[in-house]
């Protein structure tokens, strides 16, 4: 792509931004020399590598990059034989640190959230941890090299540190003493030229012998290296020596293993560079807040809501356009500073961004093309230096632009054919059009020459568009409007500022009666867009309230069907609980009822088997009062007729509606007897049948019919213990029903097994709150009183 193109677009700005967003020179150095792609498929590959790094970014906010140094220079200086410094070699270990963790971080991110193409780059990483700790274990963060580098090394410095224990102790001695303390300057010791010296005053240099290294500047001041202390100084001296020739041992066996492994570093070096020009490409998309563009390479472009990435999202007016479908050339018509140079400018650096793998500043959704080149004439190009006029100027760009375009070219030019004779230049204008839209080549195209809306108009696969103009404000709206080409508006905006109405007018005489209609015609084509706009946008917002009641609905049903099967889960495993524990009591029963008949030898008690069947009873499921009401699904009181099976409520007990008794009152048969109850405690169970209700079966060896009085005694006298005891049980039944407080058994005293019977089958009634023997006057022994619930 020309350069100059490029500068003209201002892509070198978005690139600064690629730049700045660059975590490591490396980065920075790729970010540089980024280009568009020619080919679709290199077009995807970059977005698709932008796309999983932005994904990262919103995930775990950006991948790290810390320790990462460009050591090229360093790793091309060991592969020639060269000695590195520790900071060099400091450098070295911390990119292969930095490295293996960056190489780590995606391929764990690759398991949570697959980046193909990121985790394909990380594998590409060549883990050297057993460089990395050696160079760890000879040089410290602070690029020295670390005692234990080598033993050797070691050993010196313990003998050196030690002697300059020595030396130090030596000369604070004589500092301490009073007669050398007034001889010196300070009460210190220092170094000069790698040597402890004293600071001794001027006057006093001849009683000290040894030697002088260096004196203040106002030659007060003498720095002696006392001769009590030179010998010493010089074994530190050759201690260093040595020690310096120990570092130089290990800093040229770590370079040799530097340059060992310099292939393999220089190639996770261009690894790390891509890897962190990629997530420089996905913080700028962060930045601008830019979406990943659908390609194609069809010549078809469709931006929604595009801005223009160096302009502030609070001022910039997003722009809708479409080119390549149903027309391949775009003519915009409108006045001076309407913003259709910054639209020009739009779809060209879109374009070279999304070839380039930027996300772009638009709503998803977006389409752009890979062109083989963007040509632009955009600006006034005025060469002094040429001897170029504007015009001139111009043509000789368009001139280069002719040469050069192909099918697959996008080409976009600002104000064709300025700077010369309108008619002239107008008529220039058309014939470079048309001769640019029978190649197919993708234009965009802004004049202020009125011809060229007729010939848009006119044109196949050609159209009109305008930058809106508010004549309310006299100011541009900077909304591009296609199919609507733009109006001069100077005589509505000289009226509104003031210009006397006759003057209009005859200015208005001097138009031709052609230019005239043609903007009426432009007028009338407006008031229908506006109208039309104002429809669409009302249609638009019925739209988004549909879809969000759409979603509201949809969610609560969600709602409604997660709460709904939770609800059935639970009532489920409920019911399989009541079952469960229904089987168990059942089991047990059958298992006593085996046991009694075991132990009786098949002759069981008939208490036994009423006990029994309590306790089956008890066993069943019970249902809350809701659920009654719902598996029931009872009437209301005043739709029971007489004969109909009924629920009274208060007692939890099942009859038939023998008779209403008033209108809040009603005569109900409950078993063998009958009582009144409220209307309002009666609950319909079942509508009378269509033939006649069978009689109520009365269990064997009982004589009692429904019409019988609920007697408060109970005569058992003569009878055996098992016809007494289905007696007690349905006379206790009965007397609860008639909410007796209190009544009484006669047995007699025989020979007391009816009594004990029944005292024991009283102790387990469900019914029975308290029994004993009759008092005196009550028939002592003979009866028992019992006391219900």
């Amino acid at each position: 792509m020309n350069l100059k193109i490029l500068q003209t677009l201002e892509y070198t700005k978005v690139i600064q931004i690629v730049i700045r967003h660059a975590s490591t020179s490396l980065g920075k150095e790729l970010a540089e020399a980024l280009g568009p792609a020619a080919e679709l498929n290199e077009c995807k590959k970059r977005l698709q590598a932008t796309d999983e790094a932005f994904k990262v970014d919103r995930l775990k906010g950006g991948a790290p990059f810390g320790g990462i140094r460009d050591v090229r220079q360093p790793l091309h200086r060991a592969r020639i034989g060269g000695m590195l410094n520790p900071v060099e070699l400091n450098d070295i270990g911390g990119t292969l640190l930095g490295g293996r963790r960056l190489r780590r971080f995606l391929l764990d991110i690759h398991e949570e959230s697959p980046v193909p193409l990121l985790a394909e780059l990380a594998e590409l990483l060549q883990d050297n941890k057993a460089l990395e700790d050696k160079i760890r274990n000879c040089i410290d963060e602070n690029a020295h090299v670390l005692d234990q580098a080598s033993p050797e090394l070691g050993k010196v410095r313990s003998e050196l540190r030690a002697g300059e224990g020595k030396v130090r102790e030596k000369l604070e001695q004589m500092v301490r003493t009073p007669s050398i303390a007034k001889m010196l300057q300070d009460s210190l010791v220092t170094i000069r030229n790698d040597r402890y010296v004293i600071p001794v005053k001027q006057e006093y240099r001849g009683h000290f012998g040894g030697l002088i290294h260096d004196q203040s500047a106002s030659g007060a001041t003498l720095f002696i290296e006392p001769e009590s202390v030179v010998q010493m100084n010089n074994r530190l001296r050759e201690l260093k020596l040595k020690e310096e020739a120990e570092v130089e041992k290990v800093l040229r066996l770590l370079s040799a293993l530097v340059a060992e492994f310099s292939d393999q570093l220089n190639g996770n070096l261009e690894l790390l560079a891509e890897l962190d020009f990629i997530f420089a490409k996905a913080s700028t998309a962060r930045e601008m807040k830019a979406t990943l563009p659908m390609m194609n390479d069809r010549g078809f472009l469709k931006i929604k809501k595009g801005r223009h990435p160096l302009l502030s999202r609070d001022v910039v007016v997003p722009l809708d356009v479409e080119l390549g479908n149903k027309y391949s050339t775009i003519i915009i018509t409108g006045p001076n500073t309407g913003g259709k140079t910054v639209t020009l400018k739009t779809i060209g650096l879109l374009s070279l961004m999304a070839m380039s793998g930027l996300f772009v500043p638009a709503e998803d959704g977006s389409q752009l093309c890979v062109f083989d080149a963007i040509y632009a004439d955009i600006g006034d190009e005025q060469s002094i230096e040429q001897n170029l006029s504007t015009f001139s100027s111009h043509m000789t760009n368009i001139i280069s632009i002719l040469r050069n375009m192909t099918p697959k070219s996008l080409v976009l030019f600002d104000e064709l054919g300025a700077g010369t004779d309108p008619a002239e230049g107008s008529a220039l204008a058309i014939s470079i059009l048309e001769h640019i839209h029978q190649m197919g080549c993708r234009m965009v195209a802004t004049t202020h020459y009125s011809e060229l809306k007729a010939y848009a108009y006119d044109r196949k696969g050609v159209i009109n568009a305008s930058m809106e103009f508010d004549i309310q404000t006299l100011s541009p709206t900077y909304r591009l409007l296609v199919g609507v080409p733009g109006r001069s508006n100077a005589f509505a905006i000289a009226e509104r500022l003031g210009l006397s109405r006759r003057i209009i007018d005859h200015a208005r005489q001097q138009v031709g009666e052609e230019d005239q209609r043609v903007e009426s015609m432009i007028a009338t084509l407006e008031e229908n867009r506006l109208s039309a706009e104002a429809e669409r946008n009302t249609a638009e917002e019925l739209r988004r309230e549909v879809e969000a009641t759409k979603l509201k609905l949809e969610e609560e049903r969600r709602k409604f069907d997660e709460q709904r099967e939770k609800l059935l889960l639970k009532a489920e495993q409920d019911a399989a609980n009541a079952v469960a524990k229904a089987r168990k009591e059942a089991e047990e029963v059958i298992a006593d009822l085996r046991r009694m008949a075991l132990e009786e030898r098949g002759s069981i008690k008939e208490h036994k088997l009423i006990e029994a069947r309590r306790r089956m009873d008890l066993a069943a499921p019970q249902l809350t009062d809701k659920l009654k009401k719902t598996a029931s699904s009872p009437k209301k009181a005043e739709v029971i007729e007489p004969g109909d099976e009924v629920l009274v409520t208060s007692l939890n007990q099942k009859g038939h509606l023998v008779e209403w008794s008033g209108s809040s009152e009603a005569m109900v048969q409950l078993g063998i007897m009958k009582m009144k109850v409220a209307r309002k405690d009666l609950q319909l169970v079942a509508s009378k049948p269509e033939a006649k209700v069978p009689a109520q079966r009365v269990a064997p060896g009982v004589k009692r019919t429904r019409d019988d009085n609920v007697r408060m005694e109970l005569d058992l006298r003569g009878q055996n213990l098992e016809e007494s005891l289905m007696e007690v049980d349905r006379f206790l039944d009965e007397s609860f029903l008639s909410n007796l407080g209190q009544v009484y058994i006669i047995h007699g005293k025989g020979t007391g097994v009816l009594r004990t019977g029944i005292s024991d089958y009283l102790r387990r009634h469900k019914h029975v709150k308290s029994y004993r023997l009759g008092n005196y006057g009550e028939g002592g022994a003979g009866v028992t009183v019992v006391e219900l619930q």
